[in-house]
């Protein structure tokens, strides 16, 4: 996130983040639990955030088949915990999702 504000072309005001943990950032910003469902440029960024992510999985499949990132946009559904364990962690997967970690722990 922070990465993300660093490299937007405009400061903003004040930063507003949907949960509890606020970047380490230069400008103001707020952390608001429940954010997305209470204030409407919370509520967009999340919409934009969802629809950029779900088309990013749709490309990955592509490279990744056998996980079936079309279907299920890399959430923790039984096929992908499924294919997880048949077939591995792959380069995309994220470090921090429990399944991945256990797998990558050697539990499986």
């Amino acid at each position: 996130m922070r990465r993300a504000i660093e490299q937007l072309s405009v400061t903003p005001a004040e930063v507003l983040v949907d949960g509890v943990h606020r970047p380490d950032i230069r400008v103001p910003s707020r952390a608001i639990i429940g954010g997305d469902a209470t204030l409407d440029p919370i509520c967009a960024a999340s919409i934009l955030a969802k629809t950029e992510r779900d088309a990013e999985m749709l490309r990955q499949h592509d490279r990744f088949p056998q996980y079936g990132f079309d279907s299920h946009k890399g959430y923790p559904t039984p096929q992908h915990l499924i294919a997880l364990r048949l077939h591995g962690v792959c380069a995309i997967h994220r470090r921090s999702f429990a399944p991945v970690r256990r797998i990558l722990s050697g539990d499986r």
